[in-house]
Order: C-alpha cells, then structure tokens, then sequence
C-alpha cells in the first residue's frame, strides 16, 4: 500500500470519530520505482494531509521530509523528488493499520489492506 492511499483512509468503524489517520505498523516495506509526473504532484498537493504524511513515511524509515510545508515548495526539484518517493514509491507490503481510536488493527497483506469491518463494528 502507497502512502498516497494511506492518506486518503480512515477507520470506519461504528461510534469511531476520529479515525484518521490510522497508524501503521509495518513489518515489511519495499521501494518500487514509479516515474516522475510534477503535474500529478502539484494536483495531488493540496489534498494530501501533510502531517500524516510525514508521520507515515517516519514510521516506514523514511525522515526526509519537513515537519510543515508551503506550496511554493513546489517549484524546488528537491521537494518534489522527496514528495514523489514518500507518496508514491513507499510501498508498505505486510503490516497493519491501526484505528487511533478503537486500536482495532486492519491487516494489511502483499501491500492490499483488509479494510472490512466485523458484523459488530457496522
């Protein structure tokens, strides 16, 4: 699993209002190359919660992007390379996703996350 879609999850369980973001444990992390599109990063900018991001790519070994950001940031070659392998070329491919509220833990397995609730938690 990408970091772009961790960002874009949240726990849905029933009664859980703060789902977001969940917090990864990460057993297994590969690097996956991906090409360079600076327009699919500047799009995505803007949508992206930066401090999850930053956090999740810290928790998968990878502390090299700033804590806040601007999006004049987006001019700079360097910014955009660090942007591009933490959103798109981290790929977390066994571990789990933990609810921050409930600590109900979604597996995640070859990189695909089991997000399905239990009967209970609809």
């Amino acid at each position: 699993m990408r970091l772009l879609s961790h960002n874009m999850l949240s726990s849905n369980i029933k009664g859980v209002t703060n789902g977001f973001p969940l917090r990864i444990e990460a057993e297994k992390v590969v690097e996956k190359q991906v090409d360079l599109n600076v327009d699919f990063l500047k799009n995505m900018f803007p949508k992206i919660e930066w401090k999850a991001l930053v956090e999740a790519s810290r928790t998968m070994g990878y502390a090299k992007l700033p804590e806040e950001v601007e999006p004049s940031k987006l001019d700079s070659e360097d910014f955009l390379q660090k942007f591009h392998h933490a959103l798109l070329e981290l790929v977390l491919e066994e571990g789990a996703l933990v609810c921050p509220e409930t600590g109900r833990r979604f597996p995640v397995s070859k990189g695909i996350p089991n997000m399905l609730l239990h009967e209970d938690e609809v």
